[in-house]
């Protein structure tokens, strides 16, 4: 059965994607610590990152640094967060967000119904911004 990552990745669920590549995608969270909140994730379906390859969690890792570099400059933040939980969803997913303060990293301080107007606001701000620090070629159109 798939995962609700694997519907977003496949279209079936509508995302904010900012990143695109044969191994992962990036897309904004529902439910985001900060403005420009991503999700680095899988395409293959693995629950935990324990289970993963090294490569694969390198890729995503290498990912999630090129987002995260964007997003503190686009979202003008001190630093750029990134955990991996893995109790939302069984599928691995690498959250990175811009944050200004080690409080920013508890998820029960997720928004619950982010505004859809800053969502695609958001999502365009960091496309533009991934693709000005040469990463074009895995950004997608909106």
């Amino acid at each position: 059965m798939s995962t609700l990552f694997t519907k977003i990745i496949n279209g079936e669920i509508p995302g904010h994607f900012v990143w695109k590549d044969e191994t992962c995608v990036g897309f904004l969270s529902i439910g985001p610590l900060s403005d420009g909140h991503t999700l680095v994730v899988p395409r293959e379906e693995v629950d935990e990152f324990t289970d993963a390859s090294d490569e694969l969690v390198a890729h995503l890792t290498l990912v999630a640094t090129k987002i995260g570099r964007t997003q503190k400059r686009v979202f003008t933040s001190q630093r750029a967060g990134l955990m991996i939980a893995g109790f939302e969803v069984p599928h691995l997913h690498v959250h990175v967000w811009p944050t200004n303060s080690l409080a920013d990293f508890d998820l029960s301080n997720a928004a619950d119904n982010p505004d859809p107007a800053a969502m695609d606001n958001n999502a365009e701000a960091l496309r533009a911004g991934l693709r000005e620090d040469g990463h074009g070629e895995f950004v997608p159109e909106a």
